[in-house]
């Protein structure tokens, strides 16, 4: 228990150090400082309560998620009865009523349109997200039902977060807070941000990006007049010389760009305007390649969120899964389509419903009242454990000053962020790291009332001191394990403190007092410790 050799000694010296040295960073920001550009900077993150920043609550629309799988089932059910062998002939499909129905033009196809659909009703395998009927012997109506309506929504709000979380992230902002709340909608906390608007606008634009053939049959007067033929729909353009017309395009057959995997913000040197170059995954490019190759010499749109940026000509086609996207393109909104678009669309709208800015003055003056709190509380504790415990008290007041610098310094390299609950995790650690030194040495005294000598009490002391500090930290790390997973915003800050500092106060308390102790009892052989 007492033995320790030098490269034991060498190893937790530099496990402290290192923990210590990583919080320097932070404390020197604390006090308004500067430090060296040339040195590594890892930093507490201050949460919203602490540095201010912007709150903002987004909410979806289910109704928008069932619309979405009423069209993704149409289209899947066009594609199932034309892959039929022989084809199996239907009329125009109907989404009214929030209901799929179209009708069979050979009554005689029934049975085989009904194994042709059946796949595509599955669920996860366990239960159906879709009903089928036959009415009137020859019309199918496939209707969602409310768990996979359900299940749906659920998915998107997933998804979405995900979305959100890449798009902020982009922007460089550090230790944002993105949470669900309730079925649809989503929090999101950035600290340090004081003017949302650039990020409301990113956040709002779904950036669904579409290739959509234009039809040319459409009348331009019926176009003018919101009148689209059938199976094309009617898409305006947006901001530009176009702004105020619209174009006719094809419901089906397009390209979504659900295939993306890079987007990036350009110039195009023969125009020197602003676009967006854009790559597709092998998938994704050989789809476009095929649509560019069947329609050489016909106009298609470039739609994103349900206005047309651009409608150029196919001219040739185009391979190697590469395009570029034009329209009245500033430099920051093209990066911040670029963005948008590697980050992914979004798989239903977020609108902004609830918005506010936190100033950072009442941050600082939590900051100010949490240190003060700090301080009187650990200048109570040294003091009353050093008049209790005399040198072994020194011992503890060390092992308390690394355990709060480790803290710190642990906090800084896995980039975590420090709240006002936070702080009162410091402040509680404080209390719990003495405990360990507590039932330590008062175990030392009760092994040298006893008869035991000198180095026979510390050893066993420590000894048995440990099992209960290990059984007790065990449960306080359970609690605070489960904080983290179930909890969020500050709850989640608490627990992040709190988990941190059981390891390092057990590191500090027991370890390194016990190898302090080794040292000074090997070299000074007292009779007696005077506890």
């Amino acid at each position: 228990m007492l033995d320790f050799p030098t490269w034991k000694r060498a190893w937790l010296w530099f496990i402290t150090l290192a923990c210590a040295l990583a919080a320097l960073p932070s404390l020197v920001s604390l006090t308004g400082a500067g430090w060296p550009s040339a040195l590594p900077d890892p930093k507490v993150n201050l949460g919203l309560d602490l540095a201010g920043g912007s709150h903002i609550l987004l909410e979806a629309d289910s109704k928008q998620v069932a619309q979405q799988r009423l069209e993704t089932m149409e289209e899947s059910v066009r594609g199932a009865m034309r892959l039929a062998s022989p084809r199996i002939q239907i009329g125009d499909i109907s989404t009214r009523g929030g209901t799929l129905s179209f009708m069979l033009a050979n009554p005689a196809d029934i049975d085989r349109a009904r194994e042709a659909i059946l796949p595509l009703m599955s669920g996860n395998g366990l239960s159906s997200d879709w009903t089928l009927q036959v009415v009137d012997g020859s019309r199918f109506v496939l209707t969602p039902t409310k768990a996979g309506i359900d299940t749906a929504v659920k998915d998107a709000m997933n998804t979405a977060v995900e979305v959100v979380r890449k798009r902020i992230d982009a922007l460089g902002t550090r230790e944002p807070t993105i949470i669900r709340q309730g079925d649809t909608r989503i929090v999101v906390q950035v600290p340090g941000l004081q003017d949302p608007t650039a990020l409301k606008k990113l956040l709002g634009q779904t950036a669904k990006l579409e290739f959509k053939l234009v039809d040319e049959s459409a009348l331009p007067s019926d176009v003018a007049q919101g009148i689209a033929p059938p199976g094309s729909q009617i898409f305006p353009f947006a901001d530009g010389p176009q702004q105020g017309q619209s174009l006719a395009v094809k419901r089906l057959g397009g390209i979504r760009g659900d295939n993306l995997t890079n987007a990036q913000a350009g110039v195009n040197p023969q125009t020197n305007q602003s676009i967006v170059s854009i790559q597709f995954d092998q998938t994704g490019g050989k789809r476009f390649a095929d649509l560019t190759t069947k329609n050489v010499n016909k106009p298609f749109a470039i739609i994103l969120d349900g206005k047309i940026l651009s409608a150029p000509n196919i001219n040739e086609p185009i391979l190697g899964g590469a395009a570029q996207i034009s329209g009245s393109f500033t430099p920051e909104s093209a990066n911040n389509l670029a963005i948008a678009l590697r980050s992914g669309a979004l798989p239903v709208d977020l609108t902004v419903i609830e918005e506010r800015t936190v100033g950072p003055d009442l941050g600082a003056d939590s900051i100010r009242k949490g240190l003060i709190a700090m301080t009187i509380g650990s200048l109570l504790v040294i003091g009353l454990i050093v008049f209790s415990y005399g040198r072994f008290g020194l011992y503890a007041t060390a092992a308390l000053v690394l355990n709060v610098l480790m803290i710190l310094g642990i906090m800084a390299v896995m980039n975590t962020t420090l709240t006002l609950p936070g702080i009162a995790g410091f402040v509680l650690t404080i209390g719990a790291a003495v405990d360990a030194n507590v039932l330590i040495n008062e175990r030392i005294r009760e092994e040298r009332k006893r008869g035991r000598r000198v180095v026979a009490a510390v050893e066993t002391g420590y000894h048995e001191a440990s099992r209960a500090i290990f059984d007790a930290n065990i449960t306080n790390f359970i609690a605070g394990v489960l904080l983290f997973l179930f909890g969020s915003g500050p709850v989640r800050g608490f627990a992040v403190v709190l988990v941190i500092g059981l390891f390092t106060s057990v590191f500090t308390g027991v370890t390194l007092t016990r190898m302090w102790v080794a040292g000074w009892l090997r070299k000074a052989r007292p009779a007696d410790l005077n506890l």
